[in-house]
């Protein structure tokens, strides 16, 4: 089992998305996943989740793992949801994978859990 965590400042992710916009969006989210936007708070919770789901790989953002290897969907419940990218699941052999983001006050926070062959 492979665990990931990362935590970002709200206020951070909003300047930088006020200063770039939609090219922000662009580099790290699908457009399927920029539909899921809300608020700051959703898209730092995203950033958060990609950032600790690399981290749970042991890589980091890398050439090895980049943002669109790690896809965020919801649940009808609006539980998030995490999946790789066929690439990812055989290099790093992945067999389930399991999400948390959380916000409070000014931050966001992900965790993500790994369990491999």
């Amino acid at each position: 089992m492979e665990v990931g965590c990362d935590i970002v400042c709200i206020s951070r992710i909003e300047k930088i998305y006020q200063r770039h916009g939609k090219n922000f969006l662009d580099k790290f989210l699908s457009i399927e996943e920029q539909k899921l936007i809300k608020n700051s708070k959703t898209l730092a919770g995203f950033w958060a989740a990609k950032e600790a789901a690399s981290k749970a790989l042991g890589v980091g953002i890398s050439l090895e793992c980049d943002f669109f290897d790690i896809q965020i969907s919801k649940t009808k419940k609006n539980a998030p949801v995490l999946n790789f990218s066929s690439k990812i699941k055989e290099k790093f052999n992945i067999s389930s994978q399991s999400l948390s983001i959380s916000h409070d006050g000014n931050f966001a926070i992900a965790v993500v859990v790994l369990t491999r062959n």
